[in-house]
């Protein structure tokens, strides 16, 4: 449903540039954002609109340049399964099969530099550093599902609180963390319902571990080691 618009997109920017300015000696951090950036097409999405479906074709890497995207499956039982948030920098749609296994969308408005997997593929049997920074992604994307599974059969105030500090560590410089997604996506996540996260929040919040605004999307930590605890 989405790879026309994609299609159109990556047509209007040349994928033929040059890559001399790429590093190939020591790993360069930046290779891959660059190459992404030189390669991709910038797409726009509304809020909850779908970037990808599940079992569509896996044809294109995607990079969050603002807003937030979510990743989840629909369970047999109808239930939604939310596997990961990115925020902006990371990229997200790496599959090890022809077709993604998740759906994406972007949770509010958002801007994501779309680039076409097989390009970058062939790039990076070229260019030593783009190879092994899609090596290190995959790597840290399979951590991050360890970790998921690893969150999930903890309590519910210990799944609470791993989030919180997962979040305030990627998007935070201080104690202060301005979350994009609902509470309800918190719950899908975490694998617990929305009043349960609710009530754990309130009960962080009561013993003065965080404080939650009245908008109740930003959270102050005050105790990061009780959190950790």
């Amino acid at each position: 449903m989405h790879l026309s618009t994609h299609t159109d997109g990556i047509r209007r920017l040349s994928t033929n540039r040059p890559v001399s300015a790429f590093c190939t000696g020591a790993v360069d951090v930046d290779a891959l954002g660059q190459s992404m950036q030189l390669m991709g097409a910038m797409m726009t999405y509304p809020r909850d609109a779908e970037i990808f479906g599940e079992s569509e074709p896996a044809e294109y890497i995607y990079k969050v340049v603002s807003g937030s995207v979510r990743t989840h499956k629909i369970l047999s039982d109808g239930r939604r399964q939310v596997s990961g948030f990115y925020l902006p920098g990371d990229i997200f749609g790496l599959e090890f099969a022809d077709e993604h296994t998740l759906s994406a969308e972007a949770i509010g408005d958002a801007k994501v530099l779309v680039v076409k997997r097989s390009a970058l593929n062939a790039l990076a049997g070229r260019d030593a550093s783009v190879a092994q920074q899609l090596f290190a992604l995959t790597g840290h994307e399979l951590h991050r599902v360890q970790d998921r599974i690893l969150l999930l059969i903890k309590n519910a105030r210990e799944r609470v609180s791993t989030f919180l500090l997962e979040m305030a560590e990627r998007g935070s410089e201080n104690n202060t963390i301005e979350l994009p997604m609902s509470r309800q996506d918190i719950a899908d996540y975490l694998g617990l319902t929305i009043e349960t996260v609710s009530r754990t929040l309130t009960s962080l919040e009561t013993t003065s571990t965080i404080e939650v605004s009245a908008s109740s999307r930003r959270i102050v930590l005050r105790n990061r080691a009780a959190l950790a605890a």
